[in-house]
């Protein structure tokens, strides 16, 4: 599947997202639930300041009596508590909010390493056709920033609203405690400045979708410079690839600038809309003032009130935005987890224990897209301990055929068997560990040399070590390393020449020791030194096993036992060498003797 494909459409179904985030959410409950706690005192102290005006002001200020259940609070006394008192609940407040901040931290770190490491699982179990559909940036984006911005801001969020909303519920008791009536004209223009805020749900989703696609485009931009650079400085395509990256960014500022003309108009209707309601309380006010139903400290303190009631509605379009934001991507990380496999053990499946007597293709095809066949009913037979070579055109369907076996791909009809039992009955797990690949290019790891080797038998001694590297004729090499075999080679190898890599990659196959080997034009990008060496290595891992080889040098399949020519998708001859030869204008022999001719002219 196409992961820019995939529909966001359940971006605002919100029981569902949290339904689906509950497992990840379950195990920290209980800090939750300590933040949460920790977010209502933190909100009713907003009120603190307000409610201590209404006394400071009619008494230590205007000279007033005060009483407060039936004690009789002095001046004095007033003027020395009020400004003590504001500066304990000051420090209380940012005790709470230092505790709450270090555990939604803590949480939100907690659920995105749990979402990140199933993602990552999910990941490593896709096959083959995922990466061929998808580039490297958008699956960066999608399993790495995408579980950012949903695990690690959602508590974060839930805290900010419980917060806002005990704030909210404290500093609204102060209003009904200084007045019931200016309480009213408050709350009402509250509710009025809630209503833009819901026209901005849906004005979020495409925005953020696409920024997403841009912004995997330019990682995917970055990744192709780094592993590209060469091919980029040989035949001077910076001015390309900068161009390229520079429509990217400014196509994300655009989608930005447009996410932001889209909500930014919210925090200037809100403004206005409390600046109304102040002033209304204000007219208001006055005249309770001046018809003694209100002193001037309860005005004051109602204001005081108000104005910290409207900063967090005045600033809401944002959070909403940044909310909508966490669930948009929360609805993509989900979509992640529904995505599964094509190729999977069907159900059943057996464990293979070995390979008595033959493998074979019956009838196989094979398509990539859907009505364009890349084999069209291939058929042979390699019985146990053989040796097949594929030749033929430049995309005719060789590397298919090889990756068909330890099923990288499934095939679209026809059938492939192990001793007359097909593949797909076997689980995947047990047939992969049958099957070792030495290919053109192959990866290495980030680590040291042992480390790749390893790949091949986690538990593999010391001494099957040394083994399998010189066999590999890679000892010439390691010995003159400071650390050997210990040696870091740096991400995928590029510390070491193509040649060591290669015998790194045969190391690797030859302690795995499985009896089927495949060979895809494993020396064709070597210069003859290496090749050779190479061709050494890879004699000693042949040995014993039923193999599969597709080579650019025919010269070096000449004693394969089998030798089949595949063009366009088909099966055209099938021979040991001799008998391919012996075949009158065969496409084997026009081959073979074409690239004769040319090893000849490189000679004189």
């Amino acid at each position: 599947m196409k992961l820019d494909t995939i529909s966001i459409d359940r971006a605002f179904d919100y029981g569902y997202l949290l339904k689906r985030i509950w497992p990840y959410i379950k195990p920290v409950m209980f800090r939750i639930i300590i933040g949460f706690m920790l977010a209502i005192p933190l909100g009713l102290l907003d009120g603190a300041t307000a409610f201590a005006l209404k006394p400071y002001i009619d008494v230590v200020i205007n000279g007033e009596t005060y009483a407060w259940k039936g004690f009789v609070l002095t001046r004095d006394l007033l003027a020395a508590i009020i400004p003590w008192a504001i500066m304990l609940f000051a420090v209380i407040q940012g005790l709470l909010k230092y505790i709450n901040s270090y555990l939604t931290d803590w949480i939100s770190l907690k659920i995105s390493i749990s979402v990140k490491e199933d993602l990552f699982k999910k990941l490593v179990y896709l096959d083959a056709k995922f990466y061929d559909d998808n580039t490297s940036g958008l699956v960066i984006s999608r399993f790495l920033n995408d579980p950012d911005t949903a695990s690690k801001n959602v508590v974060e969020s839930i805290k900010t609203l419980i917060t806002a909303f005990t704030s909210s519920l404290g500093l609204i008791g102060v209003l009904l405690y200084n007045s019931w009536k200016l309480a009213f004209v408050g709350v009402v223009v509250l509710i009025c400045a809630f209503i833009p805020v819901s026209l901005i749900r849906k004005r979020v989703k495409n925005v953020s979708n696409a920024s997403m696609v841009v912004g995997s485009g330019m990682t995917t931009n970055v990744n192709e410079t780094y592993h590209g650079n060469k091919i980029i400085s040989g035949y001077c395509l910076q001015e390309d690839i900068y161009s390229k990256f520079k429509a990217q960014i400014r196509e994300l500022f655009d989608l930005s600038m447009s996410l932001t003309k889209r909500s930014g108009w919210l925090s200037p209707i809100m403004y206005f809309i409390a600046s109304i309601g102040v002033a209304i309380v204000m007219v208001v006010g006055n005249h309770l003032i001046i018809t003694g139903e209100m002193t001037t400290g309860s005005l004051a303190s109602f204001i005081t009130s108000l104005l910290l009631l409207y900063k967090p509605i005045k600033t809401l379009g944002g959070t909403l935005t940044g909310i909508q934001t966490i669930f948009v991507s929360m609805n993509r990380v989900f979509e992640l987890y529904d995505l599964q496999p094509a190729i999977v053990d069907k159900e059943g499946a057996k464990e293979l224990k070995s390979i008595e007597n033959n493998i074979t293709f019956e009838n196989v095809c094979f398509e990539y897209e859907e009505n364009k066949p890349v084999l069209k009913n291939v058929s042979f037979e390699v019985k146990k301990g053989e040796i097949l070579a594929f030749v033929g055109n430049s995309g005719g369907g060789k590397s298919t055929i090889v990756n068909l076996i330890p099923r990288f791909y499934d095939i679209c009809a026809g059938s492939i068997k192990f001793d007359g039992v097909d593949i797909r009955n076997y689980t995947l797990k047990s047939l992969r560990s049958h099957i070792s690949e030495v290919f053109q290019d192959n990866f290495l790891f980030s680590g040291t040399i042992r480390d790749n080797i390893l790949m091949g038998k986690k538990d593999a001694t010391d001494e099957e070590v040394r083994r399998v590297i010189c066999a590999a004729h890679l000892d010439d090499f390691v010995d003159t390393l400071e650390k050997g075999v210990d040696t870091v080679i740096g991400e995928r190898g590029t510390t070491l020449s193509g040649g060591q890599r290669q015998r790194v990659a045969i190391a690797r196959a030859m302690i795995k020791d499985a009896p089927i080997l495949i060979l895809d034009e494993a020396t064709s990008a070597l210069d003859n030194k290496s090749e050779a060496i190479v061709q050494k290595a890879l004699e000693n891992l042949i040995g014993g096993r039923t193999v599969f080889v597709i080579a650019h040098r025919l010269s070096t399949i000449k004693n394969s036992d089998k030798i089949a020519v595949i063009n366009e998708g088909e099966l055209v001859e099938m021979g040991s060498h001799h008998e391919l030869m012996q075949i009158p204008n065969g496409q084997y022999k026009y081959l073979y003797e074409m690239q004769f001719a040319k090893e000849e002219e490189k000679v004189l």
